[in-house]
């Protein structure tokens, strides 16, 4: 009997050696798995080896800026001046934790109860301004090198 799809995977249970005799073709085929398509023992990932560096960024308007200390509780941003002591600018910050804080049981142990406004200035001890690893900028092509491929490029058509 032959089926309508051949492709692999499709009643494989099914699928017998050609040719093995006896009723239903013979044994049923056994084929190894694929090997994987990625060098195992090679670092994977996007950027990797791309020069990069920490920030910390405001969780209202995204400017870069210096990382709030650990004991400056009025830190502000320079550019849209939200409090920068809050928990929506915390590492332990998690929409899906309890409490939004993925440190609330430690806080409870503190005798502590949960922050009710995350957006606005508190004085919690376990606050860790989240810094993020990103690319490093590079500078801008300057339009006047003429080493510069894209800018060789752009000058055919000028």
């Amino acid at each position: 009997m032959t089926r309508k799809y051949g492709q692999r995977g499709y009643q494989e249970g099914e699928r017998r050696e050609p040719g093995g005799g006896g009723f239903g073709g013979g044994a049923p085929v056994r084929r190894e798995p694929p090997p994987p398509r990625h060098n195992l023992d090679r670092p994977r990932g996007r950027g990797l080896g791309a020069p990069s560096e920490q920030t910390f960024r405001c969780a209202v308007c995204g400017t870069r800026q210096a990382a709030p200390a650990e004991d400056a509780l009025g830190a502000t941003c320079e550019k849209c001046g939200t409090d920068l002591r809050t928990c929506t600018h915390c590492t332990h910050f998690d929409t899906a934790a309890r409490w939004e804080c993925r440190r609330a049981d430690e806080r409870q142990a503190a005798g502590l109860g949960p922050v009710t406004k995350k957006s606005k200035r508190n004085e919690c001890p376990l606050f860790g301004a989240r810094a993020t690893l990103e690319f490093a900028q590079e500078k801008p092509a300057d339009p006047d090198d003429r080493n510069d491929p894209r800018a060789a490029f752009d000058a055919l058509f000028k």
